[in-house]
């Protein structure tokens, strides 16, 4: 499976701060967002992602994440070159996907919460045997998101973009797993009248052939769209206290990697090494004395 972070977009709603550097190279407490979907990415198994910015900002992420090789994932990068809908990253990364199944996320969406690794490997089971898996989170702004209406068994009924009615308050989440062939489907998606290729067009396209399956992240878990400055600061707030409550670094790409025996403990050293000023760096030398013992 191929897994791609759409990092694009002009960040409009964090400006004046986004027009200087990307929304998704911002910190979110002690790292940058993007290490967030990243995080997630490689939780679910995926090695080989494909990083979707802005031409002006590809540098910096460049920059920042080299070719993944110190986090034990293989990372490339592609240039949208315009906004033009969540399901354009298919297209552009057609030639990246082939002909494999493929995770999106949005670069500024944080997942946290108790077996999400678990549901994350489902997803990927059901995309492998041909089936798209969206992610639920109940909200109480329905009306901001896609929307996904559900049956008594959870099985989705129906989508809406932004709906001025909700039929639930169930919101489609920035994380979509497909089986292959998705670069096809996205290429048959209609622009909207916002002159975008819309992802609950796609999403609904699974949905009418019957292969579109729901995870619904309930009790126990969070999720932030971190595009506003009321949501980053609820999200810095809440992964401080996670992380000085139970002293521990959560979405810590090198962690991932060395414990899915992606990187060695000598890649990990130079981390610890490199950071060795700041919290995160002695999070990685603790994690080095914990696995000597």
């Amino acid at each position: 499976m191929k897994g791609i972070i759409l990092a694009g977009g002009t960040g409009t709603r964090l400006y004046p701060i986004t027009e200087g550097i990307s929304k998704q190279l911002m910190p979110i407490y002690d790292k940058p967002m993007i290490f967030y979907p990243l995080s997630t990415l490689m939780s679910a198994g995926i090695r080989d992602i494909l990083i979707i910015t802005t031409p002006q900002d590809q540098e910096s992420f460049t920059r920042l994440l080299k070719d993944g090789s110190h986090f034990g994932v293989r990372i490339s990068y592609a240039v949208q070159e315009s906004p033009r809908g969540l399901a354009d990253a298919f297209i552009v990364g057609e030639d990246f996907i082939g002909n494999d199944s493929c995770c999106m996320i949005l670069g500024d969406n944080i997942f946290y919460g108790d077996k999400f690794s678990k549901k994350l490997k489902e997803a990927f089971k059901n995309a492998e045997e041909g089936f798209a898996t969206i992610f639920g989170y109940q909200v109480k702004d329905p009306e901001r998101f896609g929307i996904m209406e559900l049956d008594s068994d959870r099985n989705v009924l129906s989508l809406e973009e932004k709906p001025l009615k909700p039929k639930s308050k169930f919101a489609v989440t920035g994380l979509y797993f497909y089986p292959k062939g998705v670069s096809e489907y996205a290429k048959k998606v209609e622009p909207s009248k916002r002159g975008e290729i819309e992802i609950t067009t796609l999403n609904d396209m699974y949905l009418q052939n019957k292969n579109l399956k729901a995870e619904i992240l309930g009790e126990g878990f969070t999720w932030y769209d971190t595009g506003t400055f009321e949501s980053e600061v609820d999200a810095i707030l809440m992964i401080r206290s996670i992380q000085n409550n139970q002293d521990r670094v959560i979405c810590c790409p090198e962690e991932i990697g060395y414990f899915n025996n992606w990187i060695s403990k000598e890649t990990l050293i130079e981390r610890a090494d490199l950071m060795s000023k700041n919290s995160y760096g002695q999070y990685l030398r603790k994690l080095l004395q914990e696995i000597a013992k």
